[in-house]
């Protein structure tokens, strides 16, 4: 039995690899794109309608504007950015850490009646408040096709 245990302790004692590695981005020009790679945390995010739009709103405490993207491209709008952890404090003796640090991406498929030219974005309060205006959809009429 020890001798399976220790065939098989290699497995677990190293934890699992950094998905990300696997995943690594692709650099094109300045910008990077992390494609498939694996967030580090993810922000709580509401997305509520009302007769002049779509409201997304995305928790972000303690990050600053700059630190915020917001993107719009082939009908996806995509959130992400990242939060920067406090440097270690070696006076200070932590007894608990559960705030999620690093980098995140969430991204959603925008509805038809979304006008993605029109979007807007603020920062305050260590929120994102996203603002997708609707346009009316053009609904097919029926023609009547006279047949000879």
């Amino acid at each position: 039995m020890a001798e399976a245990q220790d065939r098989f302790n290699p497995f677990f004692l190293g934890g699992f690899p950094n998905r990300a590695a696997y995943f690594p981005p692709i650099g094109i020009g300045s910008d990077e794109i992390h494609s498939l790679a694996v967030a580090d945390w993810s922000p709580e995010v509401d997305i509520s309608e009302d007769d002049r739009g779509y409201l997304l709103k995305a928790d972000l405490p303690e990050m600053k504007k700059d630190d915020v993207r917001v993107t719009v491209e082939d009908g996806i709008l995509s959130v992400s950015g990242e939060r920067r952890s406090e440097k270690e404090d070696q006076k200070r003796k932590f007894h608990r850490i559960e705030r999620s640090f690093g980098s995140f991406r969430r991204s959603f498929t925008l509805p038809e009646d979304a006008d993605s030219t029109k979007v807007t974005a603020e920062f305050r309060d260590g929120v994102l408040k996203v603002h997708l205006p609707t346009t009316p959809i053009a609904r097919s009429k029926a023609i009547e096709v006279k047949v000879k």
